[in-house]
Order: C-alpha cells, then structure tokens, then sequence
C-alpha cells in the first residue's frame, strides 16, 4: 500500500500541478512481454488496475492520460479505446518531439505534464516533463533520473501508482466516492 504522506513537500506540490498524464506502453502498462505466433503478436497482458487508474485521474482530479510508444500494436489501441485515451501516438521514434506537439496542441506547458517510462528511449522525454516516473523494474538508467519509482512492476500496477500520487496531490487527499468509477 502506497504512503503518500512520507513523500517530500516537493514532490507532491510537482504532482498537484499535473493536468496530463503521458506514458509509455511496453514496460509500464504491460510487464514487457509479448506472445508471438507466425502471424506476429498476438497478445499483451494490461492490468485492470492500471485502467482502473486512468479512470480515476479523470474522474476525481480532472487529469487525462495519453500514450507515446515506440510500437505500432492493435492491442495498444484496443486498450486506449477501452480506457477512453484519445492521445494516443504509436511508432514514435522521437518521444520528445511527441511532448512537445502536445504541450502545444493542448496549450500546457511542461510542468503540468507528468511521464512515466521504463527504458532508455524514455530519457529524453522523462527530462521535458513536470513530474516523471518508473517502475519499479525499470532500467538503472531511468531510476536514476525519475522524481518517482512506482512500488510495483510494469504491468502490474505501475501506472496506477503514479496515478494515485497525482490524484492524492491534487485532491489533497479529499477524494470523491468512487461510486462514479466503473472497472477498465
């Protein structure tokens, strides 16, 4: 269980500044595998909790979520239909200058743009935003540049835990029933 009252003063004032919620895909919102066949892929595994996460930002602090990856994958698309995500960019090869086209395009600046990423294309775009973050899993080089490394695993949770820092920050702990919510 997460302990947002033992996090620094800084952190959460970064976090309560939030009003976009970007993340990568493989090795955030699912644990980094994928299954294979002759036709190509064939599945990824998504936790319910992350999507469950992404509702909540919407409902109770009013923030949105997108996703940038590297991958083009009918299942990624399939999850961002299902979770209602309309920011949703594939095949990127250059994330930042993906940021950079959204923070214009939405009319926000870059401190009130939180990312989470797990691997090395994610530097860049970790460094740009207001607030980052990683899973637990990620690799050394991200954790060592992150505000905030989640408690759980890639595709376990990950997502919905720097979900709730953003919600907790920016509700001051003051959140609406969750009788609005449905399960993703």
């Amino acid at each position: 269980m997460l302990n947002f009252k033992n996090l620094k003063p800084e952190l959460i004032e970064k976090a309560s500044r939030i009003k976009l919620l970007l993340t990568d895909s493989d090795g955030v919102l699912t644990d980094t595998g994928v299954y294979y066949s002759e036709r190509g892929e064939e599945l990824k595994r998504f936790s319910i909790r992350d999507g469950m996460g992404v509702e909540r930002l919407r409902v109770l602090s009013g923030v949105e979520t997108g996703i940038i990856t590297g991958e083009v994958s009918g299942s990624v698309r399939t999850r961002a239909e299902k979770l209602g995500i309309t920011e949703l960019y594939m095949g990127v090869k250059n994330k930042s200058e993906v940021l950079e086209f959204i923070s214009a395009k939405k009319n926000l600046d870059y401190g009130s743009i939180a990312y989470i990423g797990d691997d090395t294309n994610d530097i860049e775009v970790l460094r740009m935003a207001g607030l980052s973050a990683c899973p637990a899993d990620a690799v050394i080089q991200i954790k060592q540049i992150t505000d905030f490394i989640t408690e759980s695993r890639g595709g376990n949770g990950a997502f919905r835990d720097f979900a709730e820092l953003v919600i907790f920050s920016r509700t001051n702990n003051q959140e609406s029933p969750d009788s609005k919510l449905e399960s993703k």
